[in-house]
């Protein structure tokens, strides 16, 4: 297991949403492929809605670049 994956497994069983966040944006950088980009995307921007996270619209601008959010 990765660090990155133990600490998104951490953030998600302290309920952490706001870690999550970012969690799931550094991983969408190190991701492999377009397609798994956008997932860690996706997850990250949920979050970021629940929260009222301040990345939500550059989430959501990356998510409508890369043509995976409707706007």
């Amino acid at each position: 297991m990765s660090d990155l994956e133990a600490r998104l497994l951490d953030a998600h069983m302290q309920s952490d949403k706001r870690s999550l966040v970012s969690l799931y944006t550094e991983a969408a950088h190190q991701a492999p492929t377009p397609d798994a980009a956008a997932f860690f995307l996706t997850q990250a921007y949920v979050y970021a809605l629940e929260t009222a996270h301040e990345d939500c619209s550059v989430l959501n601008d990356r998510l409508v670049a890369m043509g995976r959010n409707p706007d």
